[in-house]
């Protein structure tokens, strides 16, 4: 069973961006998050609609 949701770091690791981009990301809202406390925690739903969203048909 895959998780429902992942910490920053895993995101970053996962599709090898860095942190930076990655609250960018956040803060442009085109990856939805959920805050536990102090933690920012990403949906997998939301992953998987990212790279969807991302890629790029060859020519």
């Amino acid at each position: 069973m895959k998780p429902l949701l992942i910490n920053v770091s895993e995101f970053c690791r996962l599709l090898g961006l860095g942190k930076t981009k990655t609250y960018e990301l956040i803060s442009e809202q085109r990856i939805d998050t959920i805050k536990v406390g102090r933690r920012t925690l990403i949906t997998m739903e939301s992953v998987e609609a990212f790279i969807a969203q991302s890629k790029v048909e060859p020519e």
